[in-house]
């Protein structure tokens, strides 16, 4: 349910502000995919820890922060979603070719950099606004859900801010658009994995 509100919402936008002639604007784009995931930490964190990014989920199984029995149902759970997302974004917006996917607005490399850095700043965000057993979902719901309004503000019209592989896997299998797919899964998964590795470091200090 997280990943297909993130990807409903978000990649909604997108073709919303596309069939209106920019109403929404990039900077609403931005706007809504921070406020979307903010939303659905709120609501699922404390079911299922709200993980509606499978590079989130593949970094915190290689640091032992998550059980590895759990990995595949929650990175089909989330692709799932996604996919059920741009289904029907697709059935509303037939005529829209695209669904939100992400493309490199420059080279695949320049991309894949932009990926990899943007999505490594934010697993140290979500990593740090939880450490804290608090209970409370509100400061880590707003830490990372800023985190992915900022990213998508800057760097959306270069890379598209994707930071989830589910977020642009999910249109282009709808689209049947793979062109640099490589780009948005191997660059968030690094991304995610080398932020748990400097956390690490980090947390033994």
């Amino acid at each position: 349910m997280g990943t297909f509100g993130l990807v409903f919402c978000g990649t909604g936008a997108i073709i919303i502000n596309q069939e209106t002639g920019g109403a929404i604007t990039h900077i609403g784009i931005a706007i809504t995919f921070g406020l979307i995931v903010m939303a659905m930490i709120l609501s699922f964190g404390h079911i299922s820890g709200a993980h509606i990014n499978p590079s989130v989920t593949i970094a915190l199984t290689v640091s032992g922060r998550f059980k590895r029995r759990n990995i595949i149902p929650y990175i089909m759970a989330q692709v799932g979603g996604g996919c059920v997302a741009s289904y029907i974004l697709h059935i509303l917006f037939p005529k829209n070719e695209f669904l939100g996917a992400t493309f490199p607005r420059g080279s695949d490399i320049q991309s894949f950099v932009l990926e990899f850095i943007l999505t490594f700043l934010l697993m140290l965000v979500i990593l740090t606004s939880t450490q804290k057993k608090d209970h409370s979902l509100l400061g880590p719901a707003l830490a990372i859900g800023g985190t992915v309004g900022l990213e998508a503000m800057f760097a959306g019209p270069i890379c598209g801010a994707s930071m989830n592989p589910a977020r642009s896997l999910s249109p282009a299998l709808m689209g049947n658009h793979f062109q640099s797919l490589w780009v948005y899964i191997l660059g968030p998964i690094l991304g995610a994995l080398s932020a748990s590795f400097v956390f690490a470091l980090m947390d033994e200090e």
